[in-house]
């Protein structure tokens, strides 16, 4: 049975939160993370168009890149987060650069080369730097470099964090803080315990929980489901935002088409060539995410179509390769020449807008845990993310974080002792998987039917019903069987779902991604955020239980 390992700082998560994170305190403490797949395997790889910051002052300002973000969040955004990410953007880009990052240049016409700025929808300037259409794979690489060579960061990749220890739940003496977590090595089977001064969720999102994503399937809600069994608070769980524009292909997996592409001019069409977007938002293709993808669901369901077309053939073939090198190759390979032709697209779950709620400084309500990137709810996003700013996002509470544990390390004490092992001696080798695989199709289908683009209370209900029957299959599974990667993740998938549903019941009004048929219009009285705490939910667990 592996031994406990203890470290400063232990971060949960390889993407560009959790290793940004680490980069900014391994110089003055012992770092370790622990990465459910290979770092190449995040959700932060996949991000195509870029980082949104205030770059060029004498065209764009902070104002304005606050005004965009606020207005995309359709009033639920917190005001002192939006200003607070906005004006640390240029500090957390000069950091990327400095550190290597390729962004893309372009010559100017005094013959100097500048970094290129593109524009996406929702924002009224071009201020997103971008390395072509390819920034997250950019960003996570050159980090994955430094994070690999630095002699106060051990790495452990293919290891899923199974649940946080607490204080609480060893029964030990004064307030309740975080001491580690237990981990599942996915290649030997074997689970760790790992204990740390300081411990950061950098998980990601739970998109993995609808059937159409553009998430790579590590995307599970792990982080957001070990917080909340922790006894942490989650909020804007309902807010799932869905890319307006993934690639429609039957061998074509997760793969989304940039929001740079309708930047840079292409046009949502329907099959036979006629644009449609105008008639949703006077806005067009530039309209925030929700709007579009809320029009391009409308759009097939009354033509009963299967997808739509994103269009840029009429631009020159060498801007289109030169802007989306990445989008063109994939592409291509699927037989579309994007150069010629449209491309098929549909709306995919993306981004989980909700998450563990934290301040500024990146704390959770636990003592000793932090939360950051997509896993995290900041207020920054409100009832929108505006495009290009979840890298930022990621970035400016990664580097909170650090400067808060940094501060707090001197007076810390020793990492925890004495954290029990994980207990095997009750459960089995499973016998079937087919519990799991069955539950996890049938969860995923549920949640696209009942709990996507539109939805209405009957639809949230049936949703609920069908994660109540799922959630007690697989609480008898958990407790009589060892644990594997596709148990792990299909229990955290269920609370997630579970806490996506009853978000959305609370929320009785349409806002930006939450839009329901049973109340379709704002409603001035609505709170601003859909909070949910451990312990009322237990509360009425107990009482349907009595």
């Amino acid at each position: 049975m592996p031994t406990a390992q203890s470290s400063d700082v232990l971060i949960i998560g390889g993407g560009v939160a959790g290793l940004s994170l680490a980069l900014r305190v391994a110089d003055q403490a012992r770092v370790t993370i622990l990465a459910k797949a290979a770092l190449t395997e995040s959700a932060s790889l996949y991000a195509q168009g870029g980082v949104a910051a205030v770059l060029n002052g004498q065209e764009d300002s902070f104002d304005s890149h606050i005004k965009d973000t606020l207005d995309a969040g359709a009033g639920l955004c917190r005001r002192d987060t939006v200003e607070f990410v906005v004006r640390r953007g240029p500090q957390a880009i000069r950091w990327l650069i400095e550190r290597g990052v390729p962004f893309s240049r372009e010559q100017q016409s005094n013959g100097e080369m500048e970094y290129h700025l593109t524009r996406e929808g929702g924002h009224s300037h071009r201020r997103v730097i971008h390395a072509a259409d390819a920034t997250g794979r950019a960003v996570e690489t050159t980090l994955e470099s430094l994070v690999r060579r630095h002699p106060n960061i051990t790495l452990h990749e293919s290891h899923i964090a199974i649940d946080l220890i607490t204080s609480q739940k060893l029964g030990r003496p004064g307030p309740d803080c975080c001491l580690g977590v237990y981990a599942l090595n996915r290649e030997s089977g074997h689970v760790t315990t790992y204990s740390a001064r300081f411990i950061a969720l950098a998980t990601g999102g739970a998109c993995k929980a609808y059937l159409y994503t553009s998430n790579p399937d590590t995307s599970t809600g792990d982080g957001i489901a070990m917080a909340w069994r922790a006894g942490c608070r989650v909020a804007n769980m309902e807010f799932i935002q869905f890319h307006p524009t993934c690639l429609h292909h039957q061998r074509a997996k997760s793969f989304l088409i940039s929001e740079a592409v309708r930047g840079e001019g292409g046009r949502l069409t329907l099959p036979n060539g006629k644009p449609f977007m105008q008639n949703h938002d006077p806005r067009g293709e530039l309209a925030p995410r929700d709007i579009v993808a809320r029009a391009i669901d409308y759009e097939m369901k009354r033509g009963g179509l299967d997808y739509v077309h994103l269009d840029i053939s009429h631009k020159p073939a060498n801007f289109i390769k030169a802007h989306f090198p990445t989008i063109y190759e994939r592409c291509k390979e699927y037989g579309y020449d994007i150069t010629r032709e449209p491309i098929p697209v549909v709306p995919a779950a993306h981004y989980t807008c909700g998450g563990v709620l934290t301040d500024l400084s990146a704390r959770a309500d636990l003592d000793r845990l932090y939360a950051v990137g997509e896993c995290a709810f900041t207020g920054l996003h409100g009832a929108n993310r505006l495009a290009s700013n979840s890298l930022l996002e990621c970035l400016v509470f990664a580097e909170a974080a650090a400067g808060d544990i940094l501060k707090q390390l001197p007076a810390a004490g020793p990492a925890p002792e004495g954290l029990p092992p994980w207990d095997e001696s009750r459960v089995t080798d499973p016998d079937e998987q087919v519990v799991v695989s069955h539950n996890w199709d049938e969860l995923r289908r549920g949640m696209w039917s009942y709990v996507g683009i539109v939805r209405t209370t009957k639809r949230l209900q049936r949703a609920q019903h069908r994660v109540d029957m799922l959630k007690e299959e697989v609480r008898e599974f958990y407790s009589n069987f060892k644990v594997t990667n596709d148990l792990i993740e299909l229990r955290n998938l269920l609370l997630v779902s579970e806490l996506i549903i009853r978000s959305a019941l609370a929320r009785k009004e349409s806002r930006g991604l939450h839009y329901t048929r049973d109340y379709p219009q704002p409603a001035s009285g609505a709170p601003q955020d859909t909070v949910l705490r451990p312990e009322q939910y237990e509360a009425s667990e107990r009482r349907a239980n009595a």
